[in-house]
């Protein structure tokens, strides 16, 4: 038995070896939130030392959207001509749109007549200056929609409106963040930003969210919402949305997101406004803005919002101007990407990235997800993107906070991370815990062993943290959180849902004592060993076929005809079936147009055509 051990250790220790050669270039490789060798307390200078040449050569083009106030286009580009621009050539577009058929003709030609002299007289040093007068009038969608298509992913475009009014220093801080975030930031999460704007920020548009609250130690965070007041766009988002937009155009398809005050704009003003059709494309490709946050009610760009399409009067400025003789503090100072904040349409924090690749980064994560001392995994194996995007527009409407998703490495899991969920990369979490060498997984249940073996490694560190653990797979959806937050049966430490696949692993002291790596072993070796039906062979089933063999365990089966509905058992009347129940469920060999069909029927579909949730639905933190 001694030599046993000892050949045990011996192999484990040569396995760790080649697991740390083999990960150092394998890892290094893979998408991941983490992946930055600066200190959490370094900031970026203006232009980093090892930034990619593509860093220093970029184009930035303003892009001025104008009408009829001559005033107001007059002070927004003499502040525009006052920016210090270092030695950089940046070229100024100005879109005038022409007047309405039924407006006053003698006064809008008028109009017209006296911004172009003006725009022809007016002199701009730093680049190219183009004017674009059009022949009809187009209306502010179409002004902003139509003013850029990027002609190469090094093109970056600064979108005022004539109304607007910069600071001198604007550039300089576009500047350094684009060098710094678009070029520079070794992280995943650049990806997810489609821009920064320099208004400051005011508003948010999910009903019922928090209110916009940062300490003064934010200068700089992520939020969905876009800014209209001085809006910076980078190149492949908004070559995206064009074409997103054109093709819910073509199909009829309306930019309706249930839950937002700007579906209630859209309803009212339709098509002369645009920012309800980016805010759902930018909901439905998980996507964020940078925001600046500076004392005193200070920001790079102000709006005197005049009157004009937004306003009916004048309202005047909505904040104080920046600039350097009221300049007490860095601008320039920008924390690395992994150390800012991020906000969703609720202005609920978001914690994007969080991939767990280890038993080290479980035990980093699981703090983070638990509620009270319970946390729910959710395994994706078999499940369909849809059925899992469901299931998350499920939790978002029933405030469940203590997931964790469990899935192999995919884009489709690494993008949900990149959205803000936590999940685990079962592969990469395997090659990790290596104790699967030791296994025959020549046979055909292999990937099932490996599945189990994942599964009950994490419910391990669960039960290291003192939280007891549901494990589900995501053919299920919960009517409430309060099944996955308290016991159902207080005298039990084990029970299980044969045909609903649940499993739930009480935290107490002979639990822990009893799920040693050791008895770890021993599962993963019986797995094969478990003789169950074909439908039947799942965790659940398997972990309750193997407790039952151990002295002293009692586990017990949930009564399922109480707290759920099977969806695929054909029940005529499915609405009434589910009064009272906890959860819906069904089976793995159910059809997606079948699964679908059903969830409809029970109001629980929750996703629309762009697989993204239909609502935004706000719980106050």
């Amino acid at each position: 038995m001694v030599g046993s051990n000892q050949k045990r250790h011996l192999l484990l220790y040569s396995l760790v070896a080649l697991v740390f050669f083999y990960s150092y270039y394998y890892h290094s490789s893979l998408p991941t939130s983490k992946n930055l060798t600066r200190t959490e307390t370094e900031t970026f200078n203006l232009i980093p030392q090892n930034a990619p040449s593509h860093s220093s050569n970029f184009t930035l083009i303003i892009k001025v959207l104008t009408f009829n106030r001559l005033n107001s286009l007059s002070r927004c580009l003499h502040s525009l001509s006052a920016a210090d621009y270092l030695t950089d050539r940046v070229h100024l577009h100005v879109y005038v749109d022409h007047s309405a058929p039924l407006a006053d003709q003698s006064s809008s030609e008028s109009d017209s007549r006296a911004i172009l002299r003006f725009l022809d007289g007016f002199e701009w040093k730093f680049g190219d200056k183009f004017v674009h007068y059009r022949t009809a009038n187009a209306g502010l969608q179409a002004q902003w929609l139509e003013a850029w298509w990027p002609t190469s992913d090094h093109e970056f475009a600064f979108v005022v409106e004539d109304d607007l009014e910069v600071s001198p220093l604007f550039y300089k801080f576009l500047r350094g963040l684009i060098v710094n975030y678009y070029y520079h930031a070794a992280s995943n999460l650049t990806r997810s930003i489609y821009g920064a704007s320099l208004q400051r920020p005011r508003f948010v548009p999910g009903k019922h969210g928090n209110k916009i609250h940062l300490d003064n130690g934010t200068q700089l965070f992520l939020y969905q919402l876009v800014g209209t007041w001085g809006q910076l766009l980078f190149p492949q988002p908004w070559k995206e949305f064009r074409l997103w937009y054109d093709d819910h155009k073509a199909r009829g398809i309306k930019p309706f997101l249930d839950g937002m005050v700007t579906t209630g704009w859209y309803k009212k003003m339709g098509e002369r406004i645009w920012t309800p059709w980016f805010i759902k494309f930018i909901y439905s490709h998980g996507y964020f803005n940078f925001y600046t946050h500076f004392p005193n009610e200070r920001a790079l760009s102000v709006s005197h919002r005049d009157a004009g399409v937004n306003y009916g009067k004048s309202a005047g400025p909505d904040s104080k101007l920046l600039d350097e003789s009221s300049l007490d503090f860095n601008i320039l100072k920008m924390q690395p990407l992994s150390n800012l904040k991020w906000y969703d349409f609720c202005f609920r924090e978001v914690f994007p990235g969080r991939v767990v690749k280890s038993m080290d980064d479980l035990g980093t994560v699981l703090p983070s997800v638990q509620r009270q001392e319970t946390v729910l995994v959710v395994s994706l194996f078999g499940a369909s993107d849809a059925v899992t995007r469901n299931l998350l527009c499920q939790f978002e409407r029933i405030n469940s906070q203590n997931h964790i998703f469990l899935g192999s490495h995919s884009d489709f899991l690494y993008d949900l991370a990149r959205r803000g969920n936590p999940v685990i990369d079962a592969d990469l979490f395997l090659n990790d815990i290596r104790a699967y060498e030791s296994l025959s997984l020549q046979s055909s249940d292999a990937r099932l062993t490996k599945e189990v073996l994942v599964k009950v490694y994490v419910i391990k560190k669960c039960l290291e943290y003192r939280y007891s653990a549901w494990v589900v797979d995501a053919n299920f959806l919960p009517f409430s959180n309060d099944l996955f937050l308290e016991p159902i049966d207080a005298t039990s430490d084990f029970y299980y849902g044969e045909s609903s696949k649940l499993l739930f692993v009480k935290s107490s002291s002979s639990v822990q004592k009893m799920w040693t790596t050791n008895f770890l072993y021993e599962v993963a070796n019986l797995v094969d060993k478990v003789s169950l039906p074909r439908d039947h062979r799942n965790f659940a089933n398997i972990m309750a076929n193997l407790l039952r063999q151990k002295a002293g365990v009692m586990i017990k089966r949930v009564d399922e005809s109480k707290i759920g509905l099977d969806i695929g058992t054909g029940s005529a009347n499915q609405s009434s079936s589910a009064v009272g129940k906890k959860i819906v469920y069904w089976s793995a060999d159910l059809g997606p147009d079948r699964i679908q069909k059903q969830l409809e029927e029970l109001s629980l579909w929750n996703i629309d055509s762009d697989s993204s949730c239909k609502a935004v639905i706000c719980h106050q933190s």
